[in-house]
Order: structure tokens, then C-alpha cells, then sequence
């Protein structure tokens, strides 16, 4: 060790301590977060302050890039020049600042994420805003502090015109903090700071008036309000920003065309992960996507395929891409040097108090200079009053010296009057201009009483706010760019979709879509029936039922558990495509499969689901009631429906108002009805009550239907063979039961003569006339039937054949659906439809397809 020095020792965890909240400190006050009364970060500072010492002003040639970051680096910022020239560039994007602070010459990068030329290649200047930021900034309007190496002066803030923090925001990332401010139009800026100058006591709901959201250099839509109320009051908020898009057809073909996108979205990088979700088959119904833009605009242009509905497929966009996304406000700023949280009010009265300071020191700046002027003055008035004098005097001096003291000896003047008397030119000596020297001082007195009146007076300096605010609205102020859709955020994905019938169907395989239900035709009984649907090898159709497209789904599987979705959310498919995986639409086990589904309405309705209920039934025979208010929120991994017990496996599950009766049918012909309220409410974790008891071993239950009229529904059996009936609950004529009323538990009665010829029971229906029928066999062939013309039957006979099946064909499923022809019957079905009946004319709430148990 060289002589004279000393090692002292220091704790490790003292000095990493210190040394990193020296460093958070410093990033945080001087690199990261905006000074609330300019709204600029130290970096952005230098470089306007750095071109202004240039004199780089927007009426005189453009500067190299490379000159204002040399000055900037050189001067102020000892860092990289990439953080400067970053800073700069951004200052000259138009879709980066809402406000541009400078005037770029040269590429400056794009809105596709393109990097800017190297600073060797670009211009700059400033713009006419950057300098009314700068206006007066050499009247003392601000402190001044020591650059980095004690040598220069630089300010510590501007002492701007503009109220840059609202109008161009901020964001950074400091060390356990940040800052996001969106930028907001100048136009409604000004206009809530001058109601906020008139009223300081306004209430910030009043000022979101004036100032009513953010406005983003991009445009767009400021989708749903409650973020921008949220923001504006705590300075914490969720905007929600969605892309500008309208609907055109180009040379026949259906196209959206998107003209404006969220504020910092990437354009290129946008489009490419479109297209890349569109490839992976996530987004469905675009064929091609262009990017139309030019020095004209943006125009992006998705073009659709023929069968796709424009407004499901922008939604699908809004929900996958970036053309919706959020802005997460969070105004930090510093105030006094500290980051503190600011609200939409406290960041107008921070600028005014800015504002006011500037103002005060101009003034005495100003009122100095005023009386220093017309302190000389009084002096040389003071000699051209007696010039004779004055010059006999000087010329009778040795020096200057002894004139300046000789004047001040015999005039009483002051060391700075009598220098500027001996030091005056022989023409101010003419008449003309002590007429001069006497206007100028009279109209220096009225100045100087007018400044000191705008000191003396509070109101008059906020007179001169306003005024000058009111020149850089007159100046800058524009129309907003990003509409506000207020009732964005209440309005939801369906409101864009129209509630249209659909037929859901599910394979064997657990393949699913939707189709609309006008793509299936009506045949008579007997007929062979169309194509309905191109399933894989050894897989069929085994699930069938309608609903339309705003109800919600719940999903029962045979494990019992239970999934949420809503209808629309469901694929849409051809009448004979195969549809989508299940798995891959709800977080289902791989060894689990859906067995039963019901469709409601909205699960966010207290009243509705605590007024409904879930009856569940498995294959042995158990039934159970549960509360719908049980099942309205469920979780993406499910939730459990009914706890199954080993060998059993969870068949069906009907929507019922409480007050049904409930009818379970055995693969072995029998049938049994008891009231519904048998069987008590329980929780969703139990098991439940014995329903039926089943005839064998190789017995088990194939249906469940939930009846609300005895005497206008009738039951529908249908066995694997194609063999089906109607049979009457009740009596009509007499209201006699023909099924009667039992406890639950019982063996039931025969519903169907089960013979060699029948095969098995497949399925049990509740219909009525109105009603159509849709069969499906497991090859896939549909047939579409009117239930009307099936005759009513006793209840132990055999039926009539529905179906001609070739082979070994045998029935997968049977679901009901609206007669279209009867319109009076549509309509009220529809109606009911409302109230969480899923098929759409019948008063049954909850019509599900159960799957074919047959044994194969």
C-alpha cells in the first residue's frame, strides 16, 4: 500500500445496501419517471434543451442527428448515445407522441416496429411546441443546476406553456416502481385545467367532463369507460383499447378493413401472429390477410371465407390478437423530487402551481430589468437636462474615472448612471431623442406598474395562465383521434352474435361443433334420410340436441364433474363436417368423457339460478337435485357435479324449476315417474337417492325426462332397432294416469314391449305435437320427422318403425326440434326459449341427448 492510505474495513450487507438504494434513487429521480410539472425525463430534457442551445428552432435548417446527440452527450447526459438518440427519435414519431416535440428529416422507423436510420443519417429540429415548452426559460422562470462535471448550467424542468404530462403521458420502469401515462388531447386538457384555474375545488367527475379520455396517437376505440373513470380518479386504471375496423366487400368477397390499431401494438407483428393463429386453425373464417398500408394511412385487410359471419370473426380477432389491448394506467410522476401517485386533478393542479411559479418569475425578472432600465434612464435624462454641464465636466476630467465620480458628486447619481452618462453617444444629444429618452422612461414607469400589479394580484396571474393556455390551444389543439365507446365494457361478445338456433352434436369420439339449424331438412317417416355427418373411421354420432347461441352450457361428465361454456363458443361446423375435439374446448380428463348437458340462461341471474334446479341421474339407477346457484361459477379445470360410486357412471342431467315430475327409463322397458320434490336439494358433493331399481345385473338405466305438463306432453320411446311410440302421461279425456304416479326407488312400470324384433331401449323423450324429431343412426344418416305424425299408443306396445336401418345399423341418437312450419308454435317456443328451456317449443327446461348405452 502506498504511503499515507488505510484500509477500513466495511460490512458487505451495510454497503450493498446503501450502494443499491443509491442506485434505485438515482434511477428513480433521474432517469425513469417524468417530473409532473414538465412532464419529461431527464434525458428528454437534455435534448430539448441541448437543441435549443443549438439553435435548432423550427424556422431554421434542420441539424445532423449526430450534431444534437454529440452537444446533448457532451453537455449534460454522460451516458450511451443510443439513449439519446432513442429518446429523440421517439420524440419524432407520430404514432409514438400524441404531440410530436421534435421534427425529424429521414427514417425515423416505423409504426411496424422498423428501427430508425443511425444518427450519421438523420436531421432534426425542433417543433414550434417544443419551444413554447422552452418559451422563456432565459427569464429565471427556473432553477438552474450544475451538469456532470461542474462546468454548465442546465435546467432542472422546463418552464413549458404546455401541459406535457397529460397531453403526450410517460411510462418507464425504475427500480420498484413504474410509471404508464396515456397521452390525452390538448384541446380537452386545456380546457379542464382552465375549470380547474376558475374552480379549485372542482370534483374530478366534473372535470372528466372536459377532459373526458385518453387520446392515442394511433386512434382506435377506447373500448367501455369504468378503466378511464378508475384511472382518472386513483391514477390506477385498465383502458381498454380496441383497433378501428369496418366492414367492406373487395371484387365479391366479405372483408374487414382495419384502419386504426391500439396505441404500441407492433402492425407487422400483429399481422404475422393473425396468421399464425389462423394457420393453427384457432381463429376460423379468414382466407388472406394484406397489409394495404401507404403514406395514405394504415389499411389492414382480412379477407373472409364465403360461409364466415364478419362481426363473429372480429370479435374472434378482438379476443385473440392484439387488436384489442389494454393500457394499464399508472400515473407516477415525481413531485418535489419524491414519485408520488397522482390522480387526473392533482396532475392539472401541479402544472397550474408550475405554471403560477413561472409566472411570478418572469415577472420580477422582467419588473428587474424594467427598473434597472429605468434607473439609467432617470440618469440620462437627468444630463441631457443639464448637457452644458455635464460636458464641460468630462471635458475638464483627466479620465474616466474622475468624470464618473465628478458626475456622481454633483448630481447625486448612482456608479451605473453616471457610467452610462459618460459612456453616452454624442447623437443622443439631439432633441429627437431626449423626446426618446422621455417616452421610454414613461412607458417603462407604466410597465413597471403593471408588473408590480401582477405580483400584487393572485387573480391577474391567473388571468395570464389562461390566456397563455388559451394561445397554445388556439395554436395546437385538434380533434380527438380515439373514439370512446361507452358502453364497450357492458357490452359482450354475444351482442355481436346473433341468438340464432343451432343443433349441437357430439361423435362417439368426443368430436363437437354447432350448426344452424336450418341446414337440416324435413323428410317423412320412413324415409332413408341425408348425410349428416363425415365422422372418423369406427366413430359416430352420439350426442344431438338444440339450443341457441347466447345460452350457456354446462358439461356433466360420466366422472361427475362439470364444465362451463357458452354456446357460440363451440365451433361452428357443416352439416357434415366432423367438428372439434372436445378436449381441446374444456380441461377435461383424457380418461373422463361429457355424458350430459343442459343449456341456461344467464348464470349471473340470482334470481334465475337460485329458482332452478340440476336433477342428475346415473346409469344404476341414483338420482339427485342440486341448486343451479351450485353450478353458476364454474372453474376452467371444472368443478364436481355429483360424487359417482365405483362401477357407476353419471347419464344425465335435466334443468328443472322444481316443480316437475321426473320419469327414468331402463334399457329393459321399464319406466317409472315420481314428483320431483321426492328427492330432497343436496350439495354438489353428494351422491344422491335411489331413483329406479333396475330388473338385472345387465340392466341400467337410458333416460331421464323432467315433465311439466302430464296432460299435454307425451313420452317418446325409441329401441335400437327403429322401432318407436308416443304414449299419453296422463289421460287427456279423463286425466287418468297412464304412468302412474309412484314413490321413487320403485321397478316401474312397462313403457315399450322390448322384443327380439325392438331391440333394446334406446332412448325416452318427452314431446309434444309441435315438436319435430331428429334420428341418427350410428353410420351417420339422419332423418328429420314431424312428431305429429306419429300416432298416440298404449303403453306396452311395441311401436312403429321410425327408421329403415340397412345391416347391422342401429339408432346413436334422437333429439326433438322446432317445427318450422307451425309459426305460431315457433314463436311461442322461442318465447319460452327465454326462460331457460333448451329446446325451442317446448316448456321442458332442460333437453338434453343422453348417450346410447347399448352395449356394443
Amino acid at each position: 500500500m502506498a504511503g499515507g492510505e488505510k484500509l477500513i474495513p466495511i460490512n458487505i450487507e451495510d454497503e450493498m445496501k446503501s450502494a443499491y438504494i443509491d442506485y434505485s434513487m438515482s434511477v428513480i429521480v433521474s432517469r425513469a419517471l417524468p417530473d409532473v410539472r414538465d412532464g419529461l425525463k431527464p434525458v428528454h430534457r437534455r435534448v430539448l434543451f441541448g437543441m435549443y442551445e443549438l439553435g435548432v428552432f423550427s424556422n431554421r435548417a434542420h441539424k445532423k442527428s449526430a450534431r444534437i446527440v454529440g452537444e446533448v452527450l457532451g453537455k449534460y447526459h454522460p451516458h450511451g448515445d443510443t439513449s439519446v438518440y432513442d429518446a429523440m427519435v421517439r420524440m419524432a414519431q407520430e404514432w409514438s407522441l400524441r404531440y410530436m416535440l421534435v421534427d425529424g428529416q429521414g427514417n425515423f422507423g416505423s409504426v411496424d416496429g422498423d428501427s430508425p436510420a443511425a444518427m450519421r443519417y438523420t436531421e432534426a429540429r425542433m417543433r414550434k411546441i417544443s419551444e413554447d415548452m422552452l418559451a422563456d426559460i432565459d427569464k429565471d422562470t427556473v432553477d438552474h443546476s450544475l451538469n456532470f462535471d461542474d462546468t454548465l448550467k442546465e435546467p432542472t424542468v422546463l418552464p413549458t406553456r404546455v401541459p406535457n404530462l397529460l397531453v403526450n403521458g410517460a411510462s418507464g420502469i425504475a427500480v420498484g416502481m413504474a410509471t404508464n401515462m396515456p397521452p390525452h388531447n390538448l384541446t380537452e386538457v386545456i380546457d379542464g385545467t382552465i375549470a380547474y384555474i376558475d374552480d379549485h375545488d372542482i370534483e374530478i367527475d366534473q372535470l372528466i367532463e372536459y377532459i373526458k379520455a385518453p387520446d392515442f396517437p394511433t386512434g382506435g376505440v377506447i373500448y367501455g369507460y369504468e378503466g378511464v373513470r378508475e384511472a382518472f380518479k386513483t391514477g390506477r386504471g385498465r383502458v381498454v383499447m380496441r383497433a378501428k375496423a369496418t366492414h367492406e366487400e373487395v371484387k365479391g368477397k366479405e372483408c374487414i378493413v382495419v384502419t386504426e390499431i391500439p396505441y404500441q401494438v407492433n402492425k407487422a407483428d400483429m399481422i404475422k401472429k393473425t396468421a399464425d393463429l389462423v394457420n393453427d386453425k384457432k381463429i376460423e373464417g379468414i382466407s388472406l390477410i394484406r397489409d394495404e398500408s401507404d403514406r395514405n394511412g394504415m389499411r389492414i385487410v382480412y379477407i373472409l371465407k364465403r360461409d364466415a359471419v364478419p362481426n363473429i370473426v372480429l370479435n374472434t380477432l378482438f379476443k385473440h390478437t392484439a387488436l384489442q389491448s389494454s393500457f394499464s394506467v399508472n400515473n407516477i410522476a415525481l413531485v418535489k423530487g419524491r414519485p408520488q401517485m397522482l390522480n387526473l386533478k392533482d396532475m392539472i393542479q401541479y402544472f397550474v402551481e408550475h405554471r403560477h411559479e413561472v409566472v411570478v418569475r418572469r415577472t420580477e425578472f422582467e419588473l428587474k430589468k424594467a427598473e434597472d432600465r429605468a434607473h439609467i434612464l432617470e440618469g440620462l435624462i437627468i444630463a441631457s437636462d443639464n448637457i452644458d454641464e455635464v460636458i464641460a465636466l468630462i471635458r475638464s476630467s483627466s479620465n474616466t474615472e474622475e468624470a464618473r465620480n465628478k458626475l456622481i458628486e454633483r448630481f447625486e447619481l448612482s456608479e451605473i448612471q453616471a457610467k452610462a452618462i459618460v459612456e453616452m453617444r454624442l447623437r443622443q444629444l439631439t432633441g429627437l431623442e431626449q423626446d426618446k429618452l422621455r417616452t421610454e422612461y414613461d412607458e417603462l414607469m407604466l410597465t413597471i406598474e403593471d408588473l408590480k400589479d401582477i405580483l400584487a394580484s393572485k387573480e391577474r396571474r391567473m388571468t395570464i395562465i389562461k390566456e397563455e393556455l388559451l394561445e397554445i390551444r388556439d395554436k395546437y389543439g385538434d380533434e380527438r383521434r380515439s373514439e370512446i365507446n361507452y358502453a364497450g365494457g357492458d357490452l359482450s361478445m354475444e351482442d355481436m352474435i346473433p341468438d340464432e338456433q343451432v343443433v349441437i352434436s357430439i361423435s362417439h369420439a368426443g368430436y363437437i361443433k354447432r350448426t344452424p339449424l336450418s341446414e337440416y331438412k324435413k323428410q317423412n317417416r320412413g324415409g332413408v334420410g341425408s348425410k349428416a355427418s363425415t365422422t372418423r373411421n369406427e366413430d359416430f354420432l352420439e350426442y344431438l340436441f338444440v339450443g341457441t347461441n347466447h345460452q350457456y352450457m354446462i358439461f356433466f361428465t360420466q366422472n361427475g364433474k362439470c364444465f362451463w361454456m357458452r354456446v357460440y363458443e363451440i365451433p361452428e361446423g357443416s352439416k357434415s363436417s366432423k367438428g372439434r375435439a372436445i378436449q381441446n374446448l374444456i380441461n377435461i380428463d383424457p380418461e373422463d368423457r361429457v355424458n350430459a348437458f343442459i343449456c341456461t340462461q344467464d348464470l349471473k341471474n340470482e334470481e334465475y339460478i337460485n329458482s332452478h334446479y340440476v336433477i342428475m341421474a346415473t346409469k344404476k339407477g341414483q338420482v339427485k337435485k342440486t341448486s343451479l346457484e351450485q353450478y353458476s361459477r364454474p372453474r376452467t379445470n371444472g368443478i364436481n357435479a355429483i360424487t359417482i360410486k365405483d362401477g357407476d357412471e353419471l347419464l344425465s342431467a335435466k334443468l328443472t324449476t322444481g316443480d316437475s315430475q321426473v320419469m327414468l327409463a331402463l334399457k329393459s322397458g321399464k319406466c317409472i315417474r315420481f314428483e320431483e320434490s321426492k328427492t330432497r336439494p343436496m350439495g354438489r358433493n353428494a351422491s344422491g337417492v335411489r331413483g329406479i331399481r333396475l330388473a338385472h345385473d345387465k340392466d341400467e338405466v337410458v333416460g331421464m325426462i323432467a315433465v311439466e305438463d302430464p296432460k299435454e306432453e307425451t313420452v317418446l320411446v325409441v329401441s335400437e332397432n327403429g322401432y318407436g311410440k308416443r304414449t299419453f302421461i296422463d289421460d287427456p279425456e279423463t286425466g287418468e294416469e297412464i304412468y302412474r304416479i309412484t314413490n321413487r326407488g320403485g321397478k316401474g312400470v312397462k313403457t315399450i314391449s322390448i322384443t327380439e324384433k325392438t331391440g333394446e331401449l334406446v332412448t325416452i323423450r318427452s314431446v309434444t305435437d309441435s315438436d319435430d324429431l331428429m334420428i341418427i343412426n350410428k353410420s351417420g344418416i339422419a332423418i328429420r320427422i314431424a312428431v305429429s305424425s306419429l300416432r298416440t299408443m298404449g303403453r306396452a306396445t311395441q311401436g312403429v318403425r321410425l327408421i329403415n336401418l340397412k345391416g347391422n345399423d342401429s339408432i346413436a341418437a334422437v333429439a326433438k326440434v322446432a317445427n318450422e312450419d307451425d309459426e305460431e308454435g315457433n314463436e311461442e317456443g322461442l318465447e319460452e326459449n327465454q326462460n331457460g328451456s333448451l329446446d325451442a317449443s317446448t316448456s321442458e327446461n332442460g333437453t338434453t341427448i343422453e348417450p346410447n348405452d347399448e352395449e356394443e
